[in-house]
């Protein structure tokens, strides 16, 4: 049994954790997990699919909604395309003709645009600081990773050009040293599990001595189905710093293997000694 009494705040283990000494390598998703640039991004995402999908006999507006969100975060994780698969295969069925994917997939990151202009332009302007548009004490967490010696890797369901942006602007880009991926408009070349295989391969490491940290299921999946070390983080992300989880994350992620689920990284070394405690 795993003590919790010396975190200060709300961490979870599930039966499946266990030390992991021998970490080697690390990997992390970025919005959610660290970045907040695009935080509400549900809140464009679901209406777009609501007002694009035919509604459908006996079905409110609420209902449609209801229906998006469940089909937007099934896929959370994975490449923005393939929410827009989603919604043209349900435009379809209700008996509308879509546009390509693609299409909606532009249409929709210009409406995210617009939400969070004004958290780019003030990250480029300075008059916000990187520290408040990442979840809380994340770089206090790369910088325990680093001291540590460990290579880390950034891969994002969001468009890579974005992804390393946006990772310069919250000025982490420097604890990746260029092992940052992302989507790309032939979404077939590009994958968390393509991203996990190469570091395996690459580094000639097996899947015991990977440490993944993500709050979509897709790398918690993914990492547990080749051995590694699974850290959901259930971020709370438009109240960041709040210490409370993010419910509907929490029981999703757990779901799919987390080995551990936190709100965020206030507890990062008490969390890393636990992990490498021999």
């Amino acid at each position: 049994m795993i003590s919790t009494e010396a975190f200060s705040g709300r961490v979870e283990f599930s039966p499946s954790f266990a030390p992991r000494p021998g970490i080697s390598h690390v990997l992390f998703d970025f919005d959610g997990t660290l970045s907040l640039i695009r935080q509400g991004w549900p809140d464009v995402m679901v209406p777009m699919f609501a007002e694009y999908m035919p509604p459908v006999a006996g079905e409110s507006k609420e209902d449609r909604q209801r229906l998006a969100f469940e089909d937007i975060m099934r896929l959370n994780g994975k490449q923005t395309i393939y929410q827009m698969i989603q919604l043209a295969d349900r435009i379809r069925e209700r008996g509308g003709d879509p546009r390509e994917p693609l299409w909606y997939k532009h249409e929709y990151l210009r409406r995210l645009d617009e939400r969070i202009a004004g958290r780019v332009a003030g990250l480029k302007s300075g008059a916000v600081q990187p520290d408040a548009l990442l979840v809380h004490r994340a770089r206090h967490l790369l910088e325990l990773l680093q001291k540590r010696g460990l290579p880390l890797y950034l891969a994002s369901g969001t468009d890579e050009q974005f992804v390393k942006q946006e990772a310069e602007l919250l000025d982490v880009a420097r604890y990746f040293e260029g092992r940052i991926y992302g989507a790309l408009d032939d979404y077939k070349q590009f994958s968390k599990k393509m991203v996990i295989d190469r570091i395996l391969r690459e580094n000639n490491i097996p899947g015991e001595l990977l440490l993944s940290f993500g709050d979509g299921y897709v790398e918690i999946q993914n990492t547990r189905e080749v051995g590694g070390l699974a850290i959901a983080v259930a971020s709370d992300e438009a109240n960041n710093g709040s210490g409370n989880m993010d419910e509907w994350k929490r029981q999703r992620l757990l779901g799919v293997g987390a080995d551990v689920v936190i709100p965020d990284f206030r507890d990062a070394a008490i969390l890393l000694e636990q992990i490498f405690t021999k």
